[in-house]
C-alpha cells in the first residue's frame, strides 16, 4: 500500500526510535525539577521493585501497560507486576503487556498467559525500554546508570506519563498479536525466504540474490513482493531489518 497512509507509518517508526532518548531525557529533567524528588530504586531490588509495583496496582483504577525489553527478558518490574496479575488484593484492571519477539519464550510471560484472562499480550519490533505505565498517569521507568548498576525512577509529573503514554500506545497499535506472530512466523520460515531474506538485509542485488538462490530473476522478484506485503514492509532494506527484528535472521551480515 502506497501513499499518506504509509508516510505517516513512516513518520510514527521514527518517532519511536528516539523513545528511548525522549524517556532519558524527560526523567532526566524530572529528576533535576527543585519540587521533586522522585522515587529511585535499584532494578535489582526486587523487593524494592515490587513494592513500587504494589503502590501503582493499589492505585490504578483502568489499566496498566507494560513494556518488556528487547532481549526478552522478564527483568524485574515486569516480573513484579505480573506476578500481582494472580493477587487477589489488587484491583481486576486488564493489563497491556508490549514484548519483542524473544518475550514470548519467557516462562514468567507464559505463566502470566495461562493463569491471567485479564493479561493482553502483543508482540513488537526492536527494542523496547522497560516501563510500566498506570492509567496514563505515573510510570516505572528502568533507566541504565552504567556502572552503578540500573535504576527504577517513579515519574508522576502528568505530562511526562502522557508522553510515555502515548508512545505506548502508538507501538501497541502497530505490534501483532501472538498468534498472528507465530502464523508469520511459520510462513516466513522456509528455507528460501531465509536466504532471500538475508540478501534483503545485506543489500545484495536481485541478480546476485537470484543467482545464489538458485531461482530465476523474475520468481525471485515475485517472492521479495510476497515477502514484502507479509512484513507490512516498504522497501526491500524494511523488510530485512523486520526480519531481524522478528527474529528470523541474526543481526549481522
Amino acid at each position: 500500500m502506497d501513499g499518506p497512509s504509509d508516510a505517516a507509518a513512516d513518520q510514527m517508526e521514527r518517532a519511536l526510535l528516539s523513545a528511548r532518548e525522549l524517556i532519558d531525557s524527560t526523567v532526566s529533567l524530572y529528576r533535576r525539577m527543585p519540587d521533586r524528588n522522585p522515587a529511585v530504586v535499584r532494578a535489582d531490588d526486587a523487593a524494592a521493585v515490587g513494592n513500587l509495583v504494589d503502590v501503582l496496582f493499589h492505585r490504578t483504577r483502568h489499566s496498566v501497560s507494560l513494556a518488556l525489553p528487547g532481549d526478552g527478558e522478564c527483568a524485574t518490574t515486569t516480573a513484579a507486576a505480573l506476578a500481582r496479575l494472580r493477587d487477589p488484593r489488587h484491583p481486576s484492571v486488564p493489563v497491556r503487556l508490549l514484548c519483542a519477539p524473544q518475550g514470548l519464550s519467557s516462562p514468567t510471560v507464559a505463566l502470566a498467559r495461562t493463569l491471567s484472562p485479564r493479561l493482553e499480550v502483543r508482540v513488537g519490533e526492536g527494542d523496547v525500554q522497560e516501563v510500566l505505565i498506570a492509567d496514563g498517569r505515573t510510570a516505572l521507568v528502568r533507566m541504565d546508570q552504567g556502572a552503578d548498576g540500573d535504576r527504577v525512577v517513579v515519574v508522576e509529573d502528568p505530562a511526562a506519563a502522557r508522553a510515555l503514554d502515548l508512545l505506548f500506545a502508538g507501538v501497541w497499535g502497530g505490534a501483532l498479536q501472538p498468534v498472528c506472530h507465530e502464523w508469520m512466523n511459520e510462513r516466513l520460515n522456509s528455507e528460501i525466504t531465509r536466504r532471500i531474506l538475508e540478501h534483503l538485509r545485506d543489500g545484495s542485488t536481485d541478480g546476485v540474490a537470484a543467482r545464489e538462490v538458485q531461482v530465476s530473476l523474475r520468481t525471485y522478484r515475485r517472492r521479495v513482493a510476497e515477502i514484502m506485503r507479509e512484513l507490512g514492509a516498504n522497501s526491500r532494506f524494511q523488510a530485512g531489518v523486520r526480519a531481524v527484528e522478528m527474529g528470523l535472521l541474526p543481526a549481522g551480515g
